[in-house]
């Protein structure tokens, strides 16, 4: 079974974790979090991914960082082995992707995570049209065209 670890600047990885098991509390047991502090060393946050890492009962991890080239990425990078895999850019969407599917081959729980990222990022609203007059509509049901 695939163990999820999230690595974020801080207080981005236990957000996550919370509102993971507040939505799916049956899925969150191999759920860990790392947050990463303002000014913390690579070697120390490394350090702290690693006791992350060997506290989590599974023998595969997907861990989920915030943004490639950062602090977080970096270390995580480092920390993990052959039976980990680094995902950048963790969501909301990429986080509830992954949780419950656990059993799933670790390539796969990649897959789905990215997929959940980039598929949980879209437009939601129409912008109004720019330098239009707002129609104003009348409540009478019958338009009365010839009184002024």
């Amino acid at each position: 079974m695939v163990q999820l670890l999230i690595v974020a600047h801080t207080p981005l990885a236990t957000a996550l974790q919370a509102v993971a098991r507040h939505v799916y509390p049956d899925c969150g047991a191999g759920l860990a979090a790392v947050d990463v502090l303002p000014g913390e060393n690579m070697d120390a946050v490394q350090a702290r991914i690693g006791e992350a890492l060997k506290a989590l009962p599974g023998d595969e991890v997907l861990i989920l960082v915030d943004v490639f080239g950062a602090t977080p990425c970096n270390a995580a990078v480092a920390a993990a082995g052959p039976w980990a895999r680094v995902v950048a850019g963790v969501n909301v969407p990429m986080l509830w992707r992954t949780l419950c599917y656990a059993d799933q081959p670790l390539e796969d729980l990649v897959n789905r995570a990215v997929a959940g990222a980039t598929q949980g990022v879209m437009p939601v609203s129409v912008p109004r049209r720019q330098n239009q007059p707002i129609p104003i509509s009348s409540h009478d049901p019958v338009e009365h065209h010839d009184q002024q």
